[in-house]
């Protein structure tokens, strides 16, 4: 399978199979903020030392304080896609019931494990059947949101069985009202937060495990002693206390998000859900769309389970927005 088919950002596969395509290209794929994070000064101590005690509770103060997450409950990582990775060594569930359809290394991860995996629309009517839930909240591709009294019933349920309900919250910084790491710590409950989404800056590999304390040790003994790079907690920390700038992020997120939605709606495409980073749509012979348009300097995410889907992230100039726009009438 190709990169771009798991993932997206794989510009450098999109330019060897399109070399025709005009320049620059214009990197959809990814569902991460075009506006990054726009302070990023490195003290020379950050790149030449290694991490002190004193730089990672900064930054796991902060990120805690921004995310309405309890700091004892807390753990750094280098990027929540290794601590996906992680997880089935940890817990060792016997079956695990995944939204579907979601971000597809969830499945992947337990399946290499040789764990029983039901993928499933309705994972939390699996509460009393399974030994641990994994939902994406907002949910990638469409965005779905659950109630956060029916998320708490379902993990009342796991744990009260020994299970786990397994949030993965990597979109969450755009609706800080749902998230459920005000919750970490909980018995039977384990959220994952990724920094580089939302604050654009995913390069920096930086994310936390909020969970019980033996979740958390286990965890902390296989990523070792420095979990996270100097550079990753000292912009991170200065990042997640910078809430001015989270503010009028996720104001000006929603209003790019809200243009891309005309955008595609004037195209013809029937718009299924998303998230302010991101819209996903119906499209018939989705992947013959997404090769016009990679023909055209314009890379989109496509779905290898799914010849109907299509998800566009945010275009991060007007003059890319007016492009987009122009590609879509080809």
């Amino acid at each position: 399978m190709s990169r771009d088919l798991i993932h997206g950002g794989a510009l450098d596969a999109m330019k060897a199979a399109f070399p025709e395509a005009p320049q620059p290209w214009i990197d959809l794929s990814t569902g991460v903020n075009p506006w990054p994070y726009p302070d990023r000064r490195l003290s020379e101590r950050a790149l030449t030392c290694l991490p002190t005690v004193t730089d990672q509770d900064a930054c796991k103060n902060a990120m805690a304080s921004a995310i309405g997450a309890p700091a004892d409950a807390l753990l750094l990582a280098p990027g929540s896609e290794l601590l996906i990775r992680l997880l089935p060594d940890i817990i060792h569930p016997r079956r695990v019931a995944i939204l579907s359809p979601t971000y597809g290394d969830h499945a992947n991860a337990w399946k290499r494990d040789g764990i029983d995996v039901v993928e499933t629309p309705d994972p939390l009517s699996f509460a009393d059947k399974a030994d641990a839930v994994v939902i994406t909240h907002p949910n990638n591709p469409d965005g779905r949101l659950f109630d956060l009294d029916a998320l708490e019933t379902a993990r009342e349920k796991l744990a009260a069985r020994g299970g786990w309900l397994i949030v993965d919250e990597a979109y969450a910084d755009l609706s800080p009202e749902i998230s459920f790491a005000p919750r970490g710590g909980a018995e039977g409950l384990v959220v994952f937060r990724s920094f580089g989404k939302f604050f654009g800056l995913p390069g920096l590999r930086l994310s936390g495990l909020i969970a019980p304390p033996a979740v958390r040790e286990r965890m902390a003994r296989r990523l070792g002693v420095w979990p996270a790079s100097g550079a990753a907690l000292e912009i991170g920390a200065r990042a997640y206390a910078d809430l001015d700038w989270q503010s009028q992020t996720r104001k000006e997120l929603s209003e790019a998000a809200d243009r891309l939605h005309d955008t595609l709606d004037r195209a013809g495409f029937k718009i299924v859900g998303g998230t302010a980073l991101y819209r996903y749509v119906q499209s018939k012979d989705a992947h013959q769309v997404w090769a016009r348009l990679a023909e055209q300097g314009v890379y989109v995410r496509r779905f290898d389970g799914s010849n109907s889907h299509l998800r566009f992230g945010l275009p991060p100039t007007p003059a890319a927005e007016a492009r987009l726009a122009k590609a879509l009438t080809l």
